[in-house]
């Protein structure tokens, strides 16, 4: 299998970003991933759709998507076009919907620690290696078991079982 590799610009957050911050429970009433997009982050950042463009990444501190076990809250990442969250720790069943839905999702200390608003990132999931592109640095991270890497090339579970 060839190697995943996702490259875009950084949006950081803090710690304990919940899933009522990554979309307000006032959009819940459609699962239209396009729509929901549109109100991604809406509540902790104003500017975030303005600014996000496809491939860029997140990198977030710890427990990035906690609250409630919507999967409304990956989905609206997704469709904004992030192609990966980066973070010191996640919410697990966060962590279980993004897979599930085909969001990357990496945990790593050091380049949540040394990666900033704005940088340029390149994450190579089969070899777990963030490289900062801005800063001419990499940091580890667990790399993507071969069946996780298939589901998110399929775009989530349901490509999968379908391939």
């Amino acid at each position: 299998m060839s190697d995943i590799i996702l490259k875009g610009k950084v949006h950081k957050y803090g710690s304990n970003v919940n899933t009522d911050e990554i979309i307000p429970a006032r959009y819940l009433n459609t699962t239209d991933p396009t729509i929901l997009s549109k109100y991604c982050m809406e509540d902790i950042d104003k500017n975030f759709v303005k600014n996000v463009k496809a491939g860029d990444i997140i990198v977030a501190e710890n427990n990035f998507g906690c609250g409630s076990s919507r999967e409304h809250a990956p989905i609206a990442i997704k469709a904004s076009g992030i192609s990966a969250v980066i973070a010191n720790s996640f919410a697990r069943i966060f962590f279980r919907n993004s897979i599930n839905i085909g969001l990357p999702i990496l945990e790593s200390q050091k380049a949540v620690k040394a990666i900033e608003n704005g940088d340029a990132v390149e994450i190579n999931l089969t070899k777990g290696i963030i490289k900062n592109i801005t800063k001419n640095e990499s940091y580890q991270s667990q790399p993507f078991p071969e069946f996780m890497q298939k589901v998110i090339k399929s775009g989530g579970l349901l490509g999968y079982i379908k391939s």
